[in-house]
């Protein structure tokens, strides 16, 4: 037992110092860096201040995250229309069906998201592909100006993250016990209420992970406002490139990001808070 016990904690040993060495020691170094001066020049002076987290709320950057929310809420919530229908039916189908349409989810993927989002260029754009596809079908009569506006980065955002959602939500649902539905039908629940009362309450912990998976990234995803958006819609994660690239402010930066880690921190309590009743109310 002794012996089995050393080998555990020996395979353990480079998960720990992968955990140390690229998670842990970064983290520190930036909650450091967010409390340093910066350098008139180059670089950070060893003097601690709290003006990087008092700059955050002034105005400009109270928007700039305000916005940020806003955004990760309108994309949640077509994420989840999406996503949540597509997951639940995804898991009813049969098992070959079911390979062959995680294999076409899986297939993006494959190729770097910046060319998939250099293809949404050619489609939104003044002439592209969805214009002469409207004209054609006599729904507009000139093209539409559609990139670099904000439904664009909406649909970019929807399209990159809604993956993550129809995952989670199959996962859930694949190992659901349907015979609680079948219970439900044949005590007189009509479907839409046996789902509502049975499949859905089920199915919330894939809907959590999901909504985690998916709110998180999309509040720091500025690659996505910067292609499809131009210099209109700006993120947190915007203003974080350009304190570092542009502005050399690093330790404004690091101020920003460890405010971003904080509030994605905050969502992921409240979705463990979520699963903990859940899975309370599962035992009893």
């Amino acid at each position: 037992m002794k012996r089995q016990n050393r080998y555990g904690l020996f395979m353990s040993i480079p998960m720990y110092i992968f955990t140390l060495v690229f998670v842990l020691a970064p983290l520190c170094y930036m909650v450091l860096l967010s409390f340093l001066t910066r350098a008139e020049v180059w670089g950070v002076v060893n003097e601690i201040t709290l003006e990087n987290y008092q700059n955050i709320f002034t105005p400009v950057y109270i928007k700039t995250f305000y916005e940020s929310l806003k955004l990760a809420c309108i994309c949640m919530v077509f994420i989840i229309l999406v996503g949540y229908p597509f997951g639940y039916f995804m898991a009813r189908l049969s098992a070959p069906w079911k390979k062959r349409v995680s294999m076409l989810l899986m297939i993006p993927f494959w190729t770097s998201a910046l060319i998939r989002m250099y293809g949404w260029i050619i489609i939104f754009r003044s002439n592209g592909i969805l214009d002469k596809f409207l004209m054609g079908l006599g729904i507009t009569k000139q093209p539409l100006k559609l990139l670099y506006t904000y439904p664009a980065v909406v649909v970019g955002m929807v399209y990159a993250l809604v993956p993550f959602m129809i995952f989670s939500v199959y996962s859930s649902a694949e190992k659901m016990d349907w015979s609680y539905v079948e219970a439900a039908r044949d005590l007189g629940a009509s479907p839409i209420k046996a789902f509502f009362t049975v499949t859905f309450p089920l199915t919330i912990p894939g809907l959590m992970s999901g909504i985690v998976l998916t709110f998180v990234p999309s509040m720091g995803l500025f690659f996505i406002a910067d292609i499809l958006g131009g210099n209109k819609v700006v993120l947190v994660g915007n203003l974080i490139q350009e304190q570092l690239m542009k502005a050399r402010n690093w330790p404004f930066a690091a101020a920003l990001s460890v405010t971003l880690m904080l509030l994605t921190s905050v969502i992921i309590w409240i979705y463990r808070k979520v699963a903990k009743v859940k899975d309370l109310e599962g035992f009893y």
